[in-house]
């Protein structure tokens, strides 16, 4: 971030071009930080509820909170205007964030929920200003006009909700995040006049998961910190989830390469672009629903077993996140992947079912099961068929 004076106001521009570098800023950096620890706090309840109804909760919170973050980095991927009417416009979104996880505590029927999809108005309502000042670049009017009317409907909406009683809310609500969902959808064939930044938005998405994946360790901490005793079935349990962890962390980053640049040269291109980057959600979800299992098993006193519900929903995460990180990995350019899709499946589905064994296995075997599979997944990502397309075309450019 440079030293210089911030001036007060000035024009929207877009970004030069796809080929100049452009590395994520310190504001960027911190406005991700703010997002993540509101979804660390709005997992707090699922903690309490590790049950399908807390589930289908935190999961509507979840998507609320990641909208809102997605839809700021997509702007900032395309647009250029730091000045000081921006980073106050920053600061808003960073304080409806705050105020989103600080009314995620109760049920949905609860009051508490109308304030945070307030909150969440006002992260809309921000986007839509942003968008306005960003007409003034004629190249990406049209854009930027669909952007603003579809976030503009979406957020009033937002606020009729927070004003009426249950179950009217939810109803809005739904009505809603159908506007706020279809709206970029309806944009994206105007979206080759301003593509995502190659290396912008990988950097934004790969410092949001490996941030995510270290409230998951936290998690784990937690889950140790818990115990007193230490029964080896807790020990296990902790190792595990970190070795989990840190085989996520490798999945996505080397093997997936989920955080490599991601140029746009095609509508190909950008439909494989539109897959990864909406991947991310069920992937984000999935990491932060495994990490809270995860605590819950470290934390079970020497004899004792997770339920049926427990274990399910802490398996049903695993196949999510692995499906995800395989979806990641078809749609980079990078990857050999597609060759061995058959075998990821068939590996996936020896998860399933591990549920059923609750009542008859230690409940960290759930735990050392999904560290296996991730083991074995990666093994097969990584290895390419000598006949792969990818494998024949290194060898002819060795050739040549």
């Amino acid at each position: 971030m440079s030293t210089q004076q911030i001036p007060f106001l000035t024009a929207v521009r877009l970004w030069p071009t796809q080929r100049a570098p452009r590395r994520v800023s310190w504001l960027e950096l911190f406005f991700d930080l703010i997002f993540v620890a509101a979804v660390s706090q709005v997992s707090h309840p699922l903690g309490d509820d590790y049950s399908l109804h807390g589930l289908i909760r935190y999961s509507l919170m979840f998507l609320l909170i990641w909208w809102a973050w997605f839809g700021h980095t997509m702007y900032a991927t395309r647009f250029e205007s730091d000045d000081f009417v921006h980073r106050i416009l920053t600061l808003i979104q960073i304080f409806a964030a705050a105020a989103m996880a600080a009314n995620a505590k109760q049920g949905l029927a609860d009051p508490d929920s109308a304030g945070f999809g307030a909150a969440y108005a006002v992260q809309r309502i921000v986007l839509v200003i942003q968008y306005l000042r960003a007409r003034g670049e004629v190249r990406t009017r049209t854009l930027t006009t669909i952007h603003a009317v579809g976030f503009g409907l979406a957020s009033t909406l937002w606020i009729v909700a927070a004003l009426i009683a249950t179950p009217g809310r939810f109803w809005v609500w739904s009505v809603a995040l159908l506007i706020d969902l279809a709206t970029p959808w309806f944009a994206m064939k105007y979206a080759h006049v301003a593509p995502p930044h190659p290396e912008h938005l990988p950097e934004r998405l790969g410092l949001f998961t490996i941030i995510l994946l270290g409230e998951s360790v936290g998690a784990v901490m937690r889950g140790m910190e818990s115990q007193e005793t230490w029964p080896v079935s807790a020990a296990l349990s902790a190792f595990a989830g970190l070795a989990l962890i840190f085989g996520l962390w490798w999945w996505y980053f080397d093997v997936a390469r989920g955080a490599a640049e991601r140029p746009v040269r095609s509508q190909h291109d950008m439909r494989m672009f539109n897959i990864w980057s909406h991947a991310h959600f069920p992937m984000y979800l999935s990491v932060a629903v495994l990490g809270v299992g995860i605590e819950h098993v470290i934390s079970l006193p020497s004899g004792a077993r997770v339920s049926l519900q427990h274990a399910s929903i802490l398996i049903g995460a695993a196949i999510v996140l692995m499906s995800t990180l395989i979806v990641i990995g078809l749609t980079s350019s990078h990857s050999g992947s597609q060759f061995r899709l058959l075998p990821q499946l068939v590996v996936l589905a020896v998860l399933l079912p591990s549920p059923l064994l609750t009542p008859y296995a230690a409940s960290f075997i759930l735990i050392v099961q999904i560290l296996l599979v991730c083991i074995v997944q990666m093994w097969l990502l990584a290895k390419r068929p000598k006949g792969s397309f990818l494998h024949v075309t290194a060898r002819l450019r060795g050739v040549s």
